[in-house]
C-alpha cells in the first residue's frame, strides 16, 4: 500500500472518495470531528470546503488508492498561518478505512505525511487524537511524543465528551 500526495486537481477529483472514507471511518467510531450519522455527500462537501486551502498550500493531502477509484487511508497537513510558525505544521485527518486496518496503511501515511513536511522545510509536527484510541497505538510506535490531555475536548461520533491527547514530534 502506498500514499501519495494529492495535487490541488487531483484532491478535486477525489473529494466524492475521500467522503466516502470519512463517512465510513465516523460510522465506525473515529472522532475526526463529525458526528453519526454523517453520510457521504455532507462528507464529500466538507472536503470540496477544503480545496481553498489545498490550492494555497496551506493544507497537504496524501491517499492511499484503492481498487475501483476507493480512497483507502487519508493524512493531511496543515501549515501554520503566522509567520512564527513557519517552522511546524499540524497532522490532520489521519484515516484508514476499517476494511483495510491492521495492514500497517496507517504509518505508511504518517510516514508519507513526515516525508513531506521535512521536504517543505518544517521542524516540527503536532497533531492531536483521543485518548485511548487506535490512534494513539499509531503515533507512539512511531516515535511521537505525547504532552498532555485536555479533558472533555471534543464529541465522539456518538456525542459523548472524550479526551484528546496532544502529540508533538521533531524532525530532521
Amino acid at each position: 500500500m502506498t500514499a501519495v500526495p494529492l495535487s490541488p486537481e487531483a484532491f478535486r477529483h477525489s473529494t466524492a472518495a475521500l467522503g466516502r472514507l470519512l463517512a465510513a471511518t465516523v460510522a465506525d467510531g473515529a472522532s475526526l470531528g463529525f458526528l453519526a450519522p454523517l453520510d457521504a455527500a455532507q462528507a464529500a462537501a466538507w472536503w470540496r470546503s477544503r480545496q481553498p486551502a489545498v490550492d494555497d498550500g496551506t493544507l497537504r493531502v496524501w491517499a492511499a488508492p484503492g481498487p475501483g477509484g476507493r480512497v483507502l487511508g487519508t493524512a493531511g497537513l496543515a501549515f501554520a498561518p503566522m509567520p512564527n510558525g513557519a517552522h511546524r505544521a499540524e497532522v490532520v485527518k489521519v484515516m484508514v478505512h476499517p476494511d483495510a486496518r491492521g495492514r500497517g496503511l496507517g504509518r505508511t501515511l504518517l510516514r508519507a505525511v513526515e516525508e513531506g513536511a521535512e521536504r517543505a522545510g518544517a521542524t516540527l509536527l503536532v497533531l492531536d487524537t483521543e485518548v485511548d484510541s487506535a490512534a494513539e497505538r499509531l503515533y507512539g510506535g512511531a516515535g511521537w511524543t505525547p504532552v498532555g490531555v485536555i479533558p472533555d475536548f471534543a464529541a465522539d461520533p456518538g456525542g459523548a465528551l472524550q479526551g484528546t491527547r496532544i502529540y508533538y514530534k521533531r524532525l530532521g
